[in-house]
Protein backbone atom coordinates (compact mmCIF):
# COMPACT_ATOMS: atom_id res chain seq x y z
CA UNK A 1 0.00 0.00 0.00
CA UNK A 2 1.15 3.39 -1.58
CA UNK A 3 -0.56 6.00 0.55
CA UNK A 4 -0.21 9.91 0.70
CA UNK A 5 -2.27 12.24 3.56
CA UNK A 6 -4.10 14.95 2.05
CA UNK A 7 -5.88 17.82 4.03
CA UNK A 8 -8.41 19.37 2.44
CA UNK A 9 -8.47 23.28 3.58
CA UNK A 10 -10.73 26.39 2.61
CA UNK A 11 -11.18 29.82 4.15
CA UNK A 12 -14.65 30.12 3.42
CA UNK A 13 -16.33 27.79 6.13
CA UNK A 14 -19.68 28.61 6.84
CA UNK A 15 -19.91 28.44 10.27
CA UNK A 16 -16.81 29.31 11.16
CA UNK A 17 -14.96 31.46 8.03
CA UNK A 18 -11.40 31.64 8.42
CA UNK A 19 -11.33 28.62 10.78
CA UNK A 20 -7.88 26.76 9.05
CA UNK A 21 -6.00 30.44 10.13
CA UNK A 22 -7.61 30.46 13.65
CA UNK A 23 -4.46 30.66 15.92
CA UNK A 24 -3.92 27.71 18.50
CA UNK A 25 -1.29 28.55 20.84
CA UNK A 26 1.36 29.81 18.28
CA UNK A 27 0.62 28.48 15.18
CA UNK A 28 -2.70 28.08 12.64
CA UNK A 29 -5.34 25.32 13.34
CA UNK A 30 -4.18 23.90 9.56
CA UNK A 31 -0.79 23.53 10.69
CA UNK A 32 -1.20 21.78 13.62
CA UNK A 33 -3.55 19.22 11.63
CA UNK A 34 -0.57 19.20 9.01
CA UNK A 35 2.21 18.14 12.06
CA UNK A 36 0.10 15.30 13.08
CA UNK A 37 -0.37 13.80 9.46
CA UNK A 38 3.43 14.47 9.51
CA UNK A 39 4.14 12.20 12.77
CA UNK A 40 1.21 9.50 11.58
CA UNK A 41 4.32 8.51 9.03
CA UNK A 42 2.22 7.05 6.33
CA UNK A 43 3.37 8.72 3.48
CA UNK A 44 3.79 12.55 1.89
CA UNK A 45 1.33 14.95 2.88
CA UNK A 46 -0.29 17.13 0.89
CA UNK A 47 -2.80 20.65 1.77
CA UNK A 48 -5.03 20.74 -0.80
CA UNK A 49 -5.44 24.56 -0.35
CA UNK A 50 -8.91 26.69 -1.45
CA UNK A 51 -6.82 29.76 -1.03
CA UNK A 52 -2.96 31.13 -1.20
CA UNK A 53 -2.92 32.31 2.16
CA UNK A 54 -3.65 28.48 3.80
CA UNK A 55 -0.39 27.47 1.27
CA UNK A 56 1.72 30.56 2.79
CA UNK A 57 0.26 29.25 6.63
CA UNK A 58 2.03 25.55 5.68
CA UNK A 59 4.99 26.88 3.68
CA UNK A 60 8.37 25.38 5.82
CA UNK A 61 6.46 22.95 7.80
CA UNK A 62 6.99 19.79 5.88
CA UNK A 63 4.12 19.67 3.69
CA UNK A 64 3.12 19.61 0.21
CA UNK A 65 0.78 22.41 -0.87
CA UNK A 66 -1.51 22.48 -3.83
CA UNK A 67 -3.64 25.12 -4.78
CA UNK A 68 -7.44 23.73 -5.82
CA UNK A 69 -10.08 25.49 -6.99
CA UNK A 70 -12.22 27.35 -4.96
CA UNK A 71 -15.97 26.46 -6.51
CA UNK A 72 -15.02 22.30 -6.32
CA UNK A 73 -18.20 21.04 -4.16
CA UNK A 74 -16.78 19.33 -1.66
CA UNK A 75 -13.89 18.69 0.92
CA UNK A 76 -13.72 14.98 -1.33
CA UNK A 77 -13.53 16.88 -4.55
CA UNK A 78 -10.55 18.84 -3.34
CA UNK A 79 -8.78 15.85 -2.30
CA UNK A 80 -9.31 14.04 -5.39
CA UNK A 81 -8.16 17.24 -7.54
CA UNK A 82 -4.96 17.26 -5.25
CA UNK A 83 -4.20 14.17 -5.46
CA UNK A 84 -4.49 13.92 -9.33
CA UNK A 85 -2.10 17.40 -9.28
CA UNK A 86 0.30 15.61 -7.05
CA UNK A 87 0.95 11.77 -8.45
CA UNK A 88 -0.73 12.07 -12.08
CA UNK A 89 0.73 9.04 -12.95
CA UNK A 90 -1.02 7.25 -9.98
CA UNK A 91 1.89 5.70 -8.37
CA UNK A 92 -0.07 6.51 -5.17
CA UNK A 93 -2.98 3.64 -4.66
CA UNK A 94 -4.41 5.17 -1.64
CA UNK A 95 -5.07 8.18 0.02
CA UNK A 96 -6.22 9.66 3.66
CA UNK A 97 -8.58 12.28 3.53
CA UNK A 98 -7.94 14.07 6.92
CA UNK A 99 -9.89 16.88 8.20
CA UNK A 100 -8.00 20.48 8.88
CA UNK A 101 -10.43 20.96 11.53
CA UNK A 102 -9.23 18.33 13.74
CA UNK A 103 -6.44 20.14 15.32
CA UNK A 104 -6.28 18.09 18.41
CA UNK A 105 -5.63 14.70 16.36
CA UNK A 106 -3.28 11.89 17.13
CA UNK A 107 -1.26 11.12 14.83
CA UNK A 108 -1.23 7.31 15.88
CA UNK A 109 -5.22 7.36 15.03
CA UNK A 110 -4.75 8.81 11.63
CA UNK A 111 -2.72 5.53 10.60
CA UNK A 112 -4.61 3.47 11.91
CA UNK A 113 -7.88 4.42 9.41
CA UNK A 114 -5.75 2.86 6.72
CA UNK A 115 -6.63 -0.53 8.83
CA UNK A 116 -9.35 -1.64 7.36
CA UNK A 117 -7.67 -1.83 3.95
CA UNK A 118 -5.58 -4.43 5.19
CA UNK A 119 -6.17 -7.83 4.02
CA UNK A 120 -9.38 -6.86 2.73
CA UNK A 121 -11.94 -5.37 0.10
CA UNK A 122 -12.95 -2.46 1.61
CA UNK A 123 -13.25 0.29 -0.61
CA UNK A 124 -13.34 2.81 1.87
CA UNK A 125 -11.47 2.61 5.83
CA UNK A 126 -13.00 5.13 8.74
CA UNK A 127 -12.75 5.61 12.25
CA UNK A 128 -15.17 5.25 15.16
CA UNK A 129 -15.36 5.90 18.74
CA UNK A 130 -17.60 4.91 21.77
CA UNK A 131 -20.01 7.39 22.48
CA UNK A 132 -19.88 8.28 25.98
CA UNK A 133 -23.15 9.90 27.20
CA UNK A 134 -26.37 9.82 26.19
CA UNK A 135 -25.74 13.75 25.83
CA UNK A 136 -23.11 12.97 23.28
CA UNK A 137 -25.73 10.54 21.33
CA UNK A 138 -27.73 13.37 21.08
CA UNK A 139 -26.41 15.95 19.44
CA UNK A 140 -27.00 16.52 15.76
CA UNK A 141 -23.56 17.28 15.08
CA UNK A 142 -22.34 14.03 16.34
CA UNK A 143 -22.48 11.40 13.33
CA UNK A 144 -23.49 8.20 14.56
CA UNK A 145 -22.95 4.49 12.53
CA UNK A 146 -24.29 1.50 12.91
CA UNK A 147 -21.62 -1.21 12.75
CA UNK A 148 -20.94 -4.25 15.10
CA UNK A 149 -17.97 -3.82 16.59
CA UNK A 150 -16.10 -5.95 19.55
CA UNK A 151 -13.24 -6.88 19.94
CA UNK A 152 -10.20 -4.29 20.82
CA UNK A 153 -8.75 -4.59 17.29
CA UNK A 154 -11.58 -5.33 15.21
CA UNK A 155 -12.81 -4.42 12.08
CA UNK A 156 -16.51 -4.02 11.07
CA UNK A 157 -18.44 -3.07 8.02
CA UNK A 158 -20.71 0.35 8.61
CA UNK A 159 -23.84 -0.50 7.27
CA UNK A 160 -25.61 3.13 7.31
CA UNK A 161 -24.50 6.53 9.15
CA UNK A 162 -26.77 8.87 10.50
CA UNK A 163 -27.63 12.39 12.84
CA UNK A 164 -29.57 10.45 14.80
CA UNK A 165 -29.33 7.64 17.44
CA UNK A 166 -28.43 4.17 15.52
CA UNK A 167 -29.00 1.29 16.08
CA UNK A 168 -31.85 0.61 18.40
CA UNK A 169 -31.97 -1.16 21.05
CA UNK A 170 -29.18 -2.41 23.90
CA UNK A 171 -25.39 -2.11 22.81
CA UNK A 172 -22.67 0.43 22.29
CA UNK A 173 -23.21 3.64 20.22
CA UNK A 174 -20.12 4.76 17.83
CA UNK A 175 -19.29 8.44 17.35
CA UNK A 176 -18.26 8.21 13.74
CA UNK A 177 -14.42 10.53 13.25
CA UNK A 178 -14.65 12.15 10.02
CA UNK A 179 -11.40 10.88 8.37
CA UNK A 180 -11.19 8.34 5.37
CA UNK A 181 -8.70 6.15 4.00
CA UNK A 182 -9.79 5.78 -0.32
CA UNK A 183 -8.48 3.19 -2.60
CA UNK A 184 -7.46 5.52 -5.34
CA UNK A 185 -9.97 3.54 -7.97
CA UNK A 186 -12.60 4.46 -5.38
CA UNK A 187 -12.12 7.81 -4.86
CA UNK A 188 -12.27 8.48 -8.60
CA UNK A 189 -15.49 6.62 -8.81
CA UNK A 190 -16.70 8.56 -6.01
CA UNK A 191 -16.34 12.28 -7.54
CA UNK A 192 -17.65 11.52 -10.39
CA UNK A 193 -21.13 10.55 -8.56
CA UNK A 194 -24.05 13.35 -8.35
CA UNK A 195 -25.18 13.40 -4.67
CA UNK A 196 -27.57 11.03 -3.41
CA UNK A 197 -30.95 10.52 -2.02
CA UNK A 198 -29.88 9.53 0.84
CA UNK A 199 -26.63 12.16 1.60
CA UNK A 200 -29.17 15.11 0.85
CA UNK A 201 -31.57 14.01 3.24
CA UNK A 202 -28.82 13.36 5.61
CA UNK A 203 -26.39 15.90 4.60
CA UNK A 204 -23.42 13.18 4.93
CA UNK A 205 -21.73 12.98 1.88
CA UNK A 206 -20.39 9.29 3.05
CA UNK A 207 -24.03 7.94 2.12
CA UNK A 208 -23.25 8.49 -1.73
CA UNK A 209 -20.83 5.74 -1.52
CA UNK A 210 -22.90 3.45 0.55
CA UNK A 211 -25.54 3.91 -2.11
CA UNK A 212 -23.34 3.31 -5.05
CA UNK A 213 -22.57 -0.05 -3.55
CA UNK A 214 -19.37 1.22 -2.17
CA UNK A 215 -18.04 -0.67 1.07
CA UNK A 216 -16.79 1.21 4.14
CA UNK A 217 -14.55 -0.88 6.93
CA UNK A 218 -14.33 0.94 10.64
CA UNK A 219 -11.59 0.74 12.55
CA UNK A 220 -12.11 2.12 16.60
CA UNK A 221 -9.85 4.63 18.52
CA UNK A 222 -10.32 5.15 22.20
CA UNK A 223 -11.99 8.09 21.75
CA UNK A 224 -13.35 11.09 19.18
CA UNK A 225 -10.87 14.10 18.83
CA UNK A 226 -12.88 17.53 19.27
CA UNK A 227 -13.51 18.86 15.99
CA UNK A 228 -13.66 22.46 14.78
CA UNK A 229 -16.95 23.67 13.69
CA UNK A 230 -17.98 27.15 15.73
CA UNK A 231 -16.17 29.70 17.99
CA UNK A 232 -17.28 27.45 20.87
CA UNK A 233 -15.48 24.65 19.60
CA UNK A 234 -12.73 26.68 19.18
CA UNK A 235 -12.17 28.03 22.81
CA UNK A 236 -12.39 23.91 23.62
CA UNK A 237 -9.64 23.24 21.87
CA UNK A 238 -7.58 26.53 22.56
CA UNK A 239 -7.79 25.79 26.20
CA UNK A 240 -6.95 22.09 25.86
CA UNK A 241 -3.46 23.16 23.97
CA UNK A 242 -3.21 25.59 26.52
CA UNK A 243 -2.69 22.96 29.49
CA UNK A 244 -0.67 20.59 27.62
Amino acid sequence: MKAAIIIPSRLAASRLPGKPLAMIGDKPMVVHVAEAALAANVGPVIVAAGDREIMEAVAGCGVHAVLTDPALPSGTDRVHAALQEFDPDGALDTVINLQGDLPLIRSEDVAKVLAPLNGTDFDIGTLVAPIASEAEANTHAVVKVACALGRAGEIARGLYFSRHVIPSGAGPLWHHVGIYAWRRPALNRFVTLPPSALEKRESLEQLRALEDGMTIGCAQIAAAPQSVDTADDLEIVRRHVAKS
